[in-house]
């Protein structure tokens, strides 16, 4: 028996996302803004995040319809017996990076780990495991991710952790030099802004479902074709990014959305493969002992 708190048909659709107001959820704001929820029969109340946002226990335990989570936070989840379902992934390519300073002359990942200096990450993320394992840690000293570049602004051997639509941004208008790396490079890529669900009721609400990923779809390709409208609607939520750095957001995270296989197979498209191998590689690091890939996604409904 489905939970009473899982919405019905025609009641208002609650969507969490895992941070504030941002690019990264552009075309779920330019759904907003241009009316295609509505146009689809859903009334959807889009709830900005912050940091720790628990958005896939959310879903999982029936607070909210829907989420914004990581792949792998899906295959977490899952392995703590929630039943969270990706139904549409925005970034086909992990948006998260490593910012260094362009002066240093490193090539890649692996150089800057030879290279050593200091790293700031958050701990224990699975993406950073990885780069560990495959790099080696003993020339960087690790230290913990503060959420801020002024580290970065005063120290040429400093690197930390970015997304490409973020931090680099907010250095380079400091006058700063920064170089990204991106994580998918040393072949750990998450799908990244993964809208969930739960699978009881992508099942109780399949037409629910057909809707949203459709709405999603037409939000983005909206979006993408220009985000002018709907920044203009975050920059009311998110009075902490300028216009002109929502544009800038906008335009470096576009070839991350928009892929060929997107052009082939349309926005928000997944893979058994790529979610078999993320599975893989989050067995080889611990972090899950099992998983069922094929039950971790649903590909959005033509």
């Amino acid at each position: 028996m489905l939970s009473a708190s899982f919405a019905h048909a025609g009641d208002k659709i609650r969507l969490q996302l895992n941070w504030i107001p941002e690019p990264e959820f552009g075309g779920i704001y330019q759904a907003q803004e241009d009316g295609t929820f509505a146009k689809h029969g859903l009334d959807v109340d889009v709830t900005p995040g912050g940091a720790g946002a628990p958005t896939w226990q959310l879903v999982g335990t029936g607070k909210v319809d829907f989420a914004v989570a990581s792949a792998d936070e899906v295959l977490i989840a899952r392995q703590q017996q929630a039943d969270v379902v990706a139904i549409f992934a925005t970034y086909q390519t992990c948006p998260q990076g490593i910012m260094v300073h362009a002066s240093r002359g490193i090539k890649d990942l692996a150089g800057l780990f030879q290279a050593g200096g200091t790293l700031a990450v958050e701990p224990g993320l699975p993406y950073v495991n990885f780069l560990k394992k495959k790099y080696g840690d003993g020339k960087i000293n690790f230290v913990s991710y503060d959420g801020g570049t002024a580290n970065f602004l005063h120290d040429p051997n400093f690197a930390q952790q970015c997304f490409v639509t973020s931090e680099p941004i907010a250095v380079q208008k400091a006058g700063s030099d920064p170089q990204v790396f991106l994580i998918s490079d040393s072949g750990y890529n998450p799908y990244t802004t993964v809208i969930i669900a739960r699978g009881d009721y992508i099942k109780a609400h399949p037409d629910q479902i057909k809707a949203m990923t459709a709405a999603l779809r037409e939000g983005w390709a909206a979006y993408l074709a220009d985000p002018s409208k709907a920044n203009a609607a975050m920059g009311k939520l998110n009075a902490d990014m300028d216009a002109q750095t929502f544009a800038a957001a906008a335009a470096a995270q576009k070839p991350l959305i928009e892929t060929e296989d997107t052009k082939r197979d349309g926005l928000g498209t997944m893979t058994l493969e790529r979610w078999k191998t993320l599975a893989a590689q989050l067995k080889d690091l611990g972090v899950i002992t099992s998983a069922e890939p094929a039950k971790c996604f649903m590909n959005p409904i033509k």
